[in-house]
């Protein structure tokens, strides 16, 4: 079945770095993009990042452009989300999504939390 499955969240200070990781199973994983998205306490789920089958296509929310990097290994099965300069305004539950055959299946989260 497919499966997602987050990690390298954690507490960092303001101006840090994380590099998240989404490792897939189930599914023929270079053939789909993949889409990174967060929700914070009391918000909606939006988007941050998404990223192509091949790694040809790659959209960034406005808020993070500059400081989000997103990138897939298809031999390892895994999508990256590089961030780096943290704002508060970051934290949340950051979670990675890939549409199969028209339902959308989701990680369970790594939280990601900015403060000093």
């Amino acid at each position: 079945q497919v499966q997602l499955v987050e990690s390298g969240g954690g507490l960092v200070q303001p101006g840090g770095s994380l590099r998240l990781s989404c490792a897939a199973s189930g599914f023929t994983f270079r053939s789909y993009s993949i889409s990174w998205h967060r929700q914070a306490p009391g918000k909606e789920r939006e988007l941050v990042a998404s990223i192509g089958s091949f790694g040809r296509i790659i959209d960034y929310k406005d808020s993070v452009k500059g400081r989000a990097t997103i990138s897939r290994d298809n031999a390892e099965k895994t999508v990256y989300l590089q961030m780096n300069d943290l704002k508060p305004e970051d934290t949340a539950v950051y979670y990675c999504k890939v549409r199969y055959y028209g339902s959308d299946y989701w990680g369970q989260g790594t939280q990601v939390t900015v403060s000093s």
